[in-house]
């Protein structure tokens, strides 16, 4: 009797071969050109193939042809439901073209990344989409400079080098602002950090323009955190809650909504109403905010628009009958109004 594959052993083409009684290539037939194959014979391979648990290595084939109709995205943080939602408009755009979309999740570290990106280059996917760290992009170079497509998400592309897809971050500053101004607030804080970040950069430049519009009948004070986060948020808002009334702001913009989030728990533990006493809003439209103990109104980011943009792209520049230019796609934010920001009065 043939011996076959214990169980901790993967069979292989060969031993389906044995377990058929036909030979190798005609079980490459079978799962590759089944229309070549006597029905009883295809048959027989398919019954060898299931009493072996037998499944073909895919990566092995692209290997061998040097790419796959698989892409690959690394994305910063999973924790963050905007790039949740970039991976679903990613996803579907490939799905249209019979592509597989395999994700990765670096976790806010550099060295993942980079990681992600060589497993992606090894495993010789059609392209990568690259939703990066605030950082330098080396590893994306190297992967490049192997021939390798990396289209970058939420984050500019690198002019005549690749692809890139943003948000007018600057605008959805300007639009959160120019909310608290409207719906009668005008003591403004911005929040948010650190100010190298150049998302939090441009969000506190478009606060900065709505401020200026007002010709002096607001004011915007900075306070920096140390990062976007629902603890950091505390801080905030346990340090505004520490003010005297005179001193506190009457509208806050969070540049985050886990900042956000953080700040009015705060806020209402120290005695303050929100919105009555202070307004607050947000950015990123994050799937919580609109769970939190007051609805937070926030900044939308158009994140299923933004993946399939970006998939698109990609798709675009791997193929070889398309004609091709490198380009940043810049999208509008929108401005999602809850009860944190209730008018005044």
């Amino acid at each position: 009797m043939a011996d076959f594959p214990g169980r901790d052993a993967a069979p292989s083409m060969a031993d389906v071969a044995r377990h058929a009684g036909v030979a190798l290539g005609t079980v490459s037939n079978v799962i590759n050109n089944p229309a070549k194959v006597a029905e009883g014979t295809r048959l027989r391979v398919l019954d060898s193939i299931a009493a072996l648990g037998f499944v073909r290595n895919n990566l092995a084939r692209s290997l061998a042809a040097g790419s796959a109709n698989t892409l690959g995205f690394v994305i910063v943080d999973i924790g963050n439901s905007l790039f949740v939602d970039i991976a679903r408009g990613a996803q579907k755009a490939a799905g249209e073209r019979d592509m597989k979309l395999l994700l990765a999740n670096s976790d806010v570290d550099l060295d993942s990344q980079n990681e992600y990106l060589d497993l992606f280059d090894e495993a010789r996917v059609s392209g990568i989409l690259l939703a990066p760290l605030d950082a330098p992009l080396d590893g994306a170079a190297k992967v490049r400079s192997h021939g390798r497509a990396v289209v970058l998400v939420n984050w500019p592309g690198e002019p005549g080098e690749s692809c890139g897809v943003v948000v007018d971050e600057e605008l959805g500053g300007y639009l959160a602002t120019r909310h608290l101004l409207d719906s009668g607030r005008s003591r403004l804080l911005f929040a948010g950090g650190p100010l190298t970040l150049h998302a939090v950069e441009q969000r506190y430049a478009g606060a900065r323009r709505a401020v200026d519009e007002s010709g002096g009948a607001a004011t915007l004070e900075l306070l920096e955190t140390d990062r976007l986060t629902v603890p950091a948020g505390l801080r905030v808002g346990h340090e505004i809650a520490g003010r005297s009334v005179d001193d506190r702001p009457d509208g806050i913009f969070a540049s985050a909504d886990a900042l956000a989030s953080g700040c009015v728990q705060a806020l209402i533990y120290g005695g303050i109403n929100v919105p009555a006493d202070i307004a607050v809003i947000g950015y990123d439209n994050n799937h919580f905010a609109a769970d939190s103990v007051v609805p937070i109104s926030t900044v939308g980011q158009p994140g299923i628009e933004m993946g399939r943009i970006a998939a698109e792209l990609l798709l675009e520049e791997t193929d070889p009958s398309q004609p091709h230019s490198h380009r940043t796609v810049v999208t509008e934010p929108s401005l999602i109004v809850r009860a944190s920001t209730k008018p005044a009065g």
